[in-house]
């Protein structure tokens, strides 16, 4: 790929030697090239426009470090003979001004700059599948008689506007009936862009269908009780009914009219009324709440005008059932991800009609166990036309059964990959990994930038910082962060711009508290993670001072090894590679276990109490993830740590409350260990008074007799009964019953 760049009329020290440092750090960075980099243009945007012009007129892909006339250059190439058209060969653009050249350290960003442009220079994500939205333009307008129907005058013309007036007396409708108005209270709204349903009850005696706006009843009343929004205030009405004689003709006017519920779909909503009928963090598109304010009332009429055609967006998240540890045998498991959504997209669906196939299989367990039923539960929902595509629910998930796909863990990952290699192989050090969003997140990085330019009190973005935008700052959590630093970065921050639910906040500290507990128990001095908060450009003061904290200790040698789609696998590799770097290890006391925090931990082992534990391996059907096995040969518990991920099914199946989650990394054998399958508890079978074979636990079978043992049908024989294999217990009633029939003879 051919990189163009641009000191910007020299107000970057865009020197040769530092182009040299890029040239050969590209070189030295797989995937990437240094093409281009020759020299850096002064004016590329103006006076030397024709040198961009002749490199986008060649076949290869190009990149143009500017976005600040990204505009300009696309619609120069789409007037220069001979150059592809964009569907054909699409121009890249890489922030590099504001990122690094407007800085105080700026001659020292060479490094970072080769970490941009080797990172800008990484192939498109695969496409994903889309989610489809389509409306017509059926619109919905709620809110109080003047303003509702003032909006739906101003949409009319564009949308088909039906206009619901609040209950509640108060305001006036125009006598000209343009747009269907209804009134009533509205019970329930769902749905999004092109599928809401609305549902409302009617409890007006006037019938706005049916009323010709003719005022004889607001006349003839004599209290004053119907306004001019053909509403009656039934507090004031004494009962007279002048009001029905009046409308006699039309017979809009009916007080033994039942309350009426109607449903009707719409394709859009404007919700004027002063509470949201969705009070999520973020409503459904197609939703727009204005409340009384004028201006945001305006803004939502501008944008219902858009809203009409077919729409697509990709879907974001990908859900993998049989990784779920959601729900098992009708136990509620893990609902990170149902907690955190702030779209309300994801919905927990245990019934039986979400049920679906565990992977343990229903056999028999040990010398003449009973068989153990097979892992059924319910299932998560998550429906993408209402999914914003935070990706939070990506992040908080233990097992990798939701994963981002815009893009894709492994793309994000290689993309960081080859951002930290750039930046090691031209002398960089310290890296400090921040994760923006694109919206906001990448408008008050740009801002700083040009604080930097033009205050001498700001210092702008630290040459050790990288910067890298994601579709949402919440879609990566703690194996992205964790296999980051394996490949070198530092220390991982994440700006948040306010744009974030509070939900997500937490997940991401949360997540932040479990990387470092990890990071410090493994001996790796400083502050590795951290949430760093601006919302605006009155906090740049703050963002400058919190861009500057001191670098925390590293890897001494960066991991090669990338990136892979699925969570575990990322998780895993990280952690290899970090605790055979530890400096904590290299101790003579060295940590046997570190403790991590309760909250979203992934990893951890069981505490079990073998008093309590009958050895009924209900825990074993339960786990999603083949944590825990039983022994075909004999009565016995396993369990494998590195498989476990801290879901609480096996607790909550738990009849004999035997098992407490305990989240920890344990580094025996230097965290191999872990990877091993161990005995949690075993016992000696009990023998069959019959036949002597083997058959469930002495343990086991006490806990029965103790529990049934006095109960009168489990008396004499068949009490005995119950101290016998299956095959036994069968043989022996069968002959009760042959004796019986015997004697009746």
């Amino acid at each position: 790929m051919k990189t163009l760049i641009c000191d910007c009329n020299r107000s970057m020290p865009l020197t040769p030697s530092l182009l040299g440092q890029l040239r050969q750090a590209l070189a030295a960075t797989p995937g990437a090239s240094p093409e281009g980099l020759e020299a850096a243009h002064h004016l590329l945007c103006r006076r030397e426009a024709g040198a961009f012009q002749r490199s986008a007129q060649g076949d290869g892909p190009l990149l143009v470090g500017c976005t600040q006339e990204q505009r300009l250059f696309t619609e120069l190439a789409a007037q220069t003979q001979g150059v592809p058209s964009l569907e054909e060969r699409p121009i890249r653009f890489v922030n590099l001004r504001e990122t690094a050249g407007w800085s105080r350290d700026a001659a020292q960003a060479g490094p970072k700059l080769a970490a941009l442009i080797a990172a800008a220079q990484r192939p498109d994500p695969q496409p994903v599948p889309t989610v489809s939205y389509r409306s017509e333009g059926r619109c919905l307008v709620i809110g109080p008689a003047e303003a509702g129907q003032a909006a739906a005058r101003q949409l009319a013309g564009v949308l088909e506007v039906t206009l619901l007036v609040d209950a509640a007396p108060g305001g006036a409708l125009a006598q000209l009936n343009d747009v269907p108005v209804h009134s009533g209270e509205l019970r329930r709204l769902s749905g999004w862009l092109g599928a809401f349903e609305a549902e409302w009850e009617s409890r007006n005696p006037i019938d706005l269908d049916l009323c010709t706006r003719c005022n004889a009843c607001i006349a003839a009343c004599p209290e004053g009780a119907i306004d001019l929004a053909w509403q009656v205030d039934l507090s004031a009405c004494r009962g007279h009914r002048a009001c029905v004689a009046a409308c006699d003709s039309a017979g809009a006017i009916d007080f033994d009219r039942a309350p009426r519920l109607t449903t009707e779909r719409f394709d859009l909503v404007l919700d004027l009324r002063a509470s949201p009928a969705f009070t999520m963090h973020q409503p459904p598109q197609g939703y727009l709440h204005a409340g009384a304010d004028p201006l945001r009332r305006a803004q939502a009429l501008v944008q219902l005008r858009d809203w009409v055609g077919e729409f697509d967006k990709p879907r974001f998240v990908h859900y993998e059932q049989r990784l779920c540890a959601h729900s098992r045998n009708e136990r509620i498991g893990c609902d990170a991800c149902v907690e955190v959504c702030s779209t309300r997209a994801i919905r927990s669906e245990p019934s039986a009609k979400g049920r679906t196939q565990g992977a343990a299989v229903a056999r028999t367990r040990g010398p003449g166990a009973a068989g153990v039923p097979a892992a059924l539960g319910g299932r998560i929902v998550v429906e993408p036309h209402l999914c914003a595509g935070c990706g939070a629910c990506t992040t908080v998930c233990p097992t990798g059964a939701l994963s981002f796909r815009t893009p894709s863990a492994a793309e994000q990952g290689r993309r960081w990959q080859a951002m930290l290699t750039a930046y090691r192989a031209a002398g960089g050090r310290d890296a400090a990994l921040l994760l923006h969003s694109q919206g906001g997140g990448a408008r008050l990085i740009e801002e700083l930038g040009r604080a930097a330019r033009l205050d001498a009190d700001v210092f702008g973005l630290p040459a050790r910082v990288l910067p890298a935008a994601l579709w949402h700052n919440a879609s990566t959590g703690l194996e992205a962060w964790l296999m980051a630093l394996a490949h070198g970065a530092c220390q991982v921050w994440v700006l948040l711009t306010g744009e974030e639910a509070p939900q997500y906040r937490q997940a991401l500290g949360e997540q932040m508290a479990i990387g470092q507990a990890l990071l410090t128990g493994l001996g790796y001095a400083g502050e590795h993670f951290r949430l760093i908060e601006a919302r605006d450009a009155r906090d740049l003061a703050a963002l400058d001072a919190a861009l500057q904290a001191s670098a925390a200790q590293g890897v001494a040698q960066p991991t090669t090894v990338v990136a892979q789609a699925e969570k575990r696998a990322s998780l895993e590799l990280a952690l290899e590679h970090l605790v055979a770097q530890a400096p904590a290890l290299q101790a003579v006391a060295a940590p046997e276990a570190i403790a991590l925090p309760a909250a979203g931990a992934p990893l951890g082992s069981l505490k079990l109490d073998r008093q309590r534990c009958t050895l009924c391996l209900s825990c074993v059907g339960a786990c999603p993830s083949q944590a825990l096995a039983d022994n075909p040969e004999r009565p016995q518990l396993r369990f494998t740590e590195k498989n476990c991920v801290q879901c609480g099914l096996c607790v909550k199946t738990c009849p004999e409350n035997a098992l407490a989650l305990q989240p920890r990394l344990w580094l025996a054998d230097g965290g191999r260990a872990r990877k091993s399958a161990r005995v949690l508890h075993e016992a000696e079978p009990a023998q069959c008074v019959r036949c002597g074979k083997p058959f469930g636990t002495l343990q086991a079978l006490q806990a029965v007799m103790a529990r049934i043992g006095h109960h009168p049908a489990f008396q004499g024989a068949a009490a005995e009964r119950l101290k016998m294999c299956s095959d036994c217990r069968v043989i022996d009633m069968a002959s009760q019953t042959q004796e019986v029939r015997i004697t009746d003879l």
